[in-house]
């Protein structure tokens, strides 16, 4: 038997077959590693070389070159080029946890250019553009909204490259398109508890760039236990935002969370992002989405003034609803009514907080003014179940109908858990922003405290 020879080509300029075809697309990818190339490619050629030696030397001895012998050869070309994967006999290893990235990527580049050595190590933040946690989620559903189909060689109207590391490369705004063996020069690393929406999870795979590596962004905890996160991402078949048990499906334990550097805002920001003086940021600075480093200062002057039982994780730059009920028993303990504790800083509320008058937040229960009447506590998720009778079912049906949320009910409600029951309880908990196990229509405890809140 012949021993089979793997070599390498020089593909014609004009030939149209697909070999020639493919061949020129390796070759405009096979960069250096100084000029940011994948080391996987570099790998690959070793091999080829290392299997066409091992022909030869057998050929030399008159020994024959077995099936087997080949099989045990081969394997070394199982490693990915920069832009695809190496011919390999070996055995097919099982498959990866749903949904597989497959994500394949380009090299560091300009935007629509050639590739480039991309940034160097010791790259400034002084340098980089700066961008509000805000812009870079804003970025990222523009991709959302266009469904931008992924490639890895093509580029958007707006210069960045089709696949998850350009596409964080866009939400950072970056001058040009990374990969995942450099984006980590950009940020910092950070501990999964502290990410922030526009914080990124990072997965390089540096024996195979090409097998596993992707990156994603985090856009926000789902639920109050932090196993699901919505991951604004670039993938097959295109951009995507969905919630996403932490860090991903697959190589989770690989994942690490970086902060980009040029981040302004909340605790990524630099100390002139963030207002200590006492003049009022205005109306617009709260309220439903507003992101902005003056959401967190106001979250931190409540919590100094008795407001952390309002808080499960922050304070932070988005406003949400431990804001308003935090800022609205504030307003409340200084005697307000009305219009005046809607739950939205005015001058006044800023003043007091910045000045440190007025009195603060009382404790959950406590009499007097500004005194909040404590939540009933949850019952525990066997009270909400098919076939269970209780009061307890009887008072979430009458909170829902309450806050808005009672249009399935065609009675009632009533103290037999029903389908009505559950349904209302989802479209509640998909107003939350959940999806998924987070919105299965059974209340938790904190969609039990959400309700009741």
């Amino acid at each position: 038997m012949n021993v089979p020879v793997f070599e390498e080509y020089e593909p014609a300029c004009d030939c149209p077959c697909g070999g020639c075809a493919e061949q020129r697309r390796l070759l405009a990818q096979g960069l250096p590693l100084r000029a940011g190339g994948h080391p996987a490619a570099h790998g690959a050629r070793r091999a080829l070389v290392l299997v066409t030696a091992a022909g030869v030397a057998l050929g030399a001895s008159g020994v024959g070159a077995s099936e087997a012998g080949a099989a045990a050869a081969l394997p070394a070309l199982g490693t990915a080029r920069a832009g695809g994967t190496a011919p390999s006999v070996a055995t097919a290893a099982a498959p990866a946890a749903e949904p597989d990235p497959k994500t394949p990527q380009g090299a560091s580049g300009p935007l629509h250019g050639r590739p480039s050595a991309g940034p160097s190590a010791n790259t400034s933040v002084d340098t980089l553009r700066r961008i509000s946690r805000a812009d870079i989620i804003n970025r990222a559903k523009r991709w959302v909204s266009a469904k931008v189909p992924y490639s890895m060689t093509k580029y958007w109207s707006d210069g960045y490259r089709q696949d998850c590391s350009g596409y964080v490369s866009m939400a950072w705004n970056l001058d040009g398109n990374e990969w995942t063996g450099s984006l980590s020069r950009f940020g910092t690393r950070i501990d999964r508890s502290d990410l922030q929406p526009g914080d990124i999870l990072l997965f390089h795979n540096p024996s195979d760039p090409n097998k596993g590596s992707h990156v994603t962004i985090f856009g926000g905890w789902t639920d109050y236990t932090h196993d699901y996160y919505i991951a604004y991402e670039q993938t097959k078949p295109n951009t995507r935002a969905q919630s996403t048990p932490m860090a991903y499906w697959n190589n989770s334990a690989g994942y690490v969370a970086y902060r980009y550097n040029g981040v302004t805002g909340g605790t990524g920001g630099s100390p002139a992002d963030t207002p200590a003086t006492a003049a009022f940021p205005g109306a617009k600075s709260f309220g439903p989405g507003a992101e902005n480093a003056h959401v967190t200062r106001l979250g931190e002057m409540l919590v100094g003034r008795g407001g952390g039982r309002f808080y499960d994780v922050g304070p932070g730059p988005r406003w949400g609803e431990a804001d308003r009920r935090a800022t609205k028993a504030f307003q409340q303990a200084q005697g307000w009514r009305g219009a005046e504790a809607d739950g939205l800083p005015g001058p006044d509320t800023w003043r007091y907080l910045v000045d440190g008058l007025g009195k603060d937040i009382p404790k959950a229960g406590a009499a007097g003014p500004g005194g909040t009447k404590a939540r009933p506590a949850f019952p525990g998720k066997d009270r909400f179940r098919p076939g269970k009778s209780n009061s307890h079912v009887t008072k979430l049906g009458k909170q829902l109908v309450k806050r808005g949320y009672g249009r399935h009910y065609v009675s009632g409600p009533g103290p037999r858990w029903g389908e009505a029951d559950r349904r209302n309880v989802e479209a509640f908990q998909r107003a939350q922003g959940w999806r998924g196990s987070a919105a299965d229509g059974y209340p938790g405890p904190e969609t039990w405290r959400r309700l009741f809140a």
